[in-house]
Formats: structure tokens, C-alpha cells, sequence
């Protein structure tokens, strides 16, 4: 069995976890960090402490109607993303250990296609002069 690096659970909740293959499993958010723990396989988990969260990304849609997914960016290790069933939730109780600056709604696909555009516009006018 796996030690839990939480004294104790604020928020436990079914989620999904996109690392390679979709994971299913629990998300749990305690004292010390966020653990993520496989119900098929209990060796599957992630734990990330607090102290090793950058930034928190959450997609939103329907102006906070919908939140399909959760990213936790890590100072070392890249970006985790999470499907959870309570997500609103989910954010509330990782805001009371991450501050609400490092907490950002992610891009949507407009936005990423805007960016690239004016990307390649500015590209081509420097490639004229």
C-alpha cells in the first residue's frame, strides 16, 4: 500500500488522469499536497507537495458553467492534467493552499489560433525588412 505524503484529506473526488493513457481513479487534496490514486492499479499515483506547484490552469467553457479539465503545472516535472467530477470544487479547495495569482484559465481554441495568427503576421513583416 502506498503512504499518503497528506496528515489529512480536505476533498476527495473521482478523476481522470491524462498521463499517457486516461487513468481512472480518486484526486485528493490535504495539507501537504495533491495525490491522485489509480483505482486499478494501486503503484499508478501522483503526488504533487504544495511547495512544487507553479501555476494551476483550469479550462473553462460557458463562462464557468463547465470546467472539463484541470492542469497543476509543477516547477520540475511539466504540466499534470485532471478530469475531475467536481471540479468547481476542486479549485476551492486547492485555493485555500495555492493564492488565487498563480491560479489562470487557460487559453481556448480561438485564442490559440488568434495568438498563432498574429504570430505568423509579425514573422512575415520582420522576414520583409
Amino acid at each position: 500500500m502506498v503512504q499518503s505524503i497528506n496528515h489529512r484529506a480536505d476533498f476527495v473526488t473521482k478523476a481522470t488522469s491524462f498521463q499517457g493513457f486516461d487513468e481512472y481513479g480518486q484526486i485528493m487534496v490535504g495539507d501537504q499536497g495533491l495525490e491522485f490514486y489509480s483505482d486499478r492499479n494501486v503503484n499508478k499515483y501522483v503526488r504533487i507537495p504544495w511547495s512544487e506547484v507553479d501555476v494551476v490552469l483550469a479550462s473553462v467553457l460557458f463562462k464557468g458553467k463547465w470546467i472539463p479539465r484541470i492542469g497543476i503545472r509543477t516547477k520540475k516535472d511539466g504540466t499534470f492534467m485532471f478530469a475531475a467530477r467536481e471540479p468547481k470544487k476542486l479549485l476551492h479547495h486547492i485555493n485555500t493552499y495555492i493564492p488565487s495569482d498563480r491560479m489562470y484559465r487557460s487559453w481556448t481554441f480561438f485564442e490559440v489560433v488568434k495568438k498563432n495568427f498574429q504570430r505568423r503576421k509579425e514573422q512575415k513583416q520582420i522576414k520583409r525588412k
